[in-house]
């Protein structure tokens, strides 16, 4: 190793403060920071110390030289390997659970089920690689007497990239970040990963390294499969994302990080895909039966997706879009009455906390406030915020337009429904849109849906945005600037397509060809034969 000091994996549970680069743990040489639990400001032990670009060089050169072993082991052996992982973590939860709560000031519940969500996706991708279909096998058959030329025998299956950078989140210390849903897609199609760990977070990413690192050794993977680093974003993340071995990448965070990978990346001699999750303020559209039926039932029920976590969900609800009328004051009369009645909670870090301060500070003056949280005294706490502007107003201004990170929401009052399809129309791109109906409003509702389509990954009626479930059907993506690539998502089973990619195979003998495309279907999965899926 080129970095100061590396060992062999602790004996204890007790946290070293150590990167882990292909199964050695290695001190790293650059500044040292701690976790604060943003509920009390104390500061956690121990301290991390960053890495530096020859540990970057280590890692990911560590990655390319397992990538071609990885690559080549069956789905049954990674879907093994995931399932490993997650029974480490399930093993751990206790830990987890005390680690993760003290860096994050989340609740118990929240962090307990954000272990059952991870291990529960690794689990997903497990089955995903038993199934076969993400291979995407097609086969057309030769046609020799084809006229007026024959046809060639062309079959097609996908490969994996080659070794991804994922990048840990703030707001979700296990889901978004070193077993989350990007590393576990990536492993899941054959990628090796090397996790940049995010600092709000640092103990709680060295337990869950440990687990990645532990199945590895177990299931025989090659050790450069995984590796966890920690740094800064401006240094070590751009470097990371700059080395040649890197051939994707997979993060979620602010619009500023994200913007400055893809740039990164589209700039290196070999540009590669970055897979981001940045800013949305995901609109939700009350229409009029659904207001006169159940206006204040719904401005409860708001602003209880709207404070869930202090609001730091991706897909927050910050924007209601709705016709001006009676019932829409009963709603923002609830809601108002709602938001008051909130009690503050810390947000997951003091730089969060003083960022959320400073935007609803600025929309103070450009919106008029409709109701705050209660008043406290304790440290990094989110006081949601409720603000109103016409429409008129929002279209006139960039400032009401941009997300604010945490409980802040804005009514904007519209003259009629033309006015609100024509506010959506100049939205920016959104990870969701929800849209509340009753059977008087599907005229309405069939117009907006056909704008919605074109703005957001996910479209829900009747219910709130907050909650992702991880399934097969789900779509977590959206146009920029909710995502840095509107055709993927990263939640559900569909997210191994982001680090795979096609390769034909034409007049291949037939001892050559690989199993999902093999004569004979030797792995028994869906193909398409001559057009056809069949299992034959």
């Amino acid at each position: 190793m080129t970095t100061a000091q590396s060992t062999q994996a602790p004996a204890t549970a007790t946290l070293t403060g150590q990167m882990i680069i292909a199964g050695e743990y290695v001190t790293g040489t650059g500044s040292a920071v701690h976790a604060i639990n943003p509920a009390t400001d104390e500061r956690l032990q121990p301290a991390y110390a960053h890495g530096t670009a020859e540990d970057v060089a280590a890692a990911t050169a560590a990655a390319a030289a397992a990538f071609a072993t990885y690559r080549n082991t069956s789905s049954a052996q990674r879907a093994e390997f995931l399932t490993a992982i997650a029974d480490n973590l399930d093993a751990a939860v206790d830990t987890l659970v005390a680690r993760a709560t003290a860096e994050s000031g989340l609740p118990v519940p929240r962090i307990t089920g954000e272990v059952g969500r991870t291990s529960g996706q690794l689990r997903l991708f497990a089955s995903v690689l038993r199934e076969g279909s993400w291979h995407g096998a097609r086969i057309d058959p030769a046609q020799p007497d084809r006229t007026p030329l024959p046809r060639a025998d062309i079959r097609q299956r996908k490969i994996a990239l080659g070794p991804v950078a994922v990048f840990g989140a703030s707001n979700f210390p296990l889901a978004f970040s070193v077993a989350g849903g990007d590393t576990a897609s990536a492993l899941a199609a054959g990628c090796p990963v090397v996790v940049k760990a995010h600092d709000a977070h640092p103990g709680t990413s060295e337990l869950v390294g440990r687990a990645i690192t532990e199945a590895v050794a177990a299931t025989g993977m090659p050790a450069g499969t995984f590796s966890l680093l920690f740094g800064s974003g401006p240094e070590l993340g751009i470097a990371l994302v700059t080395d040649p071995n890197i051939k994707a990448v997979g993060f979620t965070g602010s619009r500023s990080g994200g913007t400055a990978l893809v740039r990164a990346a589209a700039t290196r001699p070999e540009p590669i895909p970055v897979y981001a999750e940045m800013s949305s303020i995901n609109p939700v559209y009350p229409l009029p039966g659904a207001l006169r039926s159940r206006a204040a039932d719904l401005g409860r029920a708001f602003v209880g997706s709207l404070t869930m976590g202090s609001g730091q969900f991706c897909t927050n609800p910050g924007l209601i879009i709705a016709v001006d009328s009676p019932d829409l004051d009963t709603f923002i009369d609830a809601a108002a009455e709602a938001v008051r009645g909130s009690t503050p909670t810390p947000m997951l870090t003091p730089n969060i906390a003083r960022t959320f301060a400073q935007g609803i500070d600025e929309f103070d003056g450009a919106a008029t406030v409709v109701a705050r949280g209660s008043e406290t005294t304790s440290p990094n706490a989110c006081r949601a915020a409720l603000f109103s502007t016409d429409a008129d107003t929002f279209l006139g201004s960039e400032q009401l337009q941009q997300e604010v990170f945490g409980s802040s929401s804005l009514v904007v009052k519209c003259r009629d429904q033309q006015q609100v399809r024509d506010v959506t129309a100049k939205l920016e791109g959104q990870l969701t849109a929800t849209v509340h109906v009753d059977d008087t409003d599907h005229d309405d509702a069939g117009a907006l849906l056909e704008l919605l389509e074109l703005k957001a990954g996910r479209i829900l009626f009747n219910g709130w945005p907050t909650g992702v479930e991880v399934g097969h059907a789900m779509v977590h993506g959206g146009p920029y600037p909710s995502t840095s690539d509107s055709r993927t998502t990263s939640v559900g089973s569909l997210a191994i397509e982001r680090f795979l990619r096609p390769v034909a195979y034409q007049d291949v003998p037939a001892g050559l060809l690989p199993p999902a495309i093999a004569d004979g279907n030797p792995e028994q999965i869906w193909r398409r034969v001559d057009g056809e899926l069949t299992r034959d």
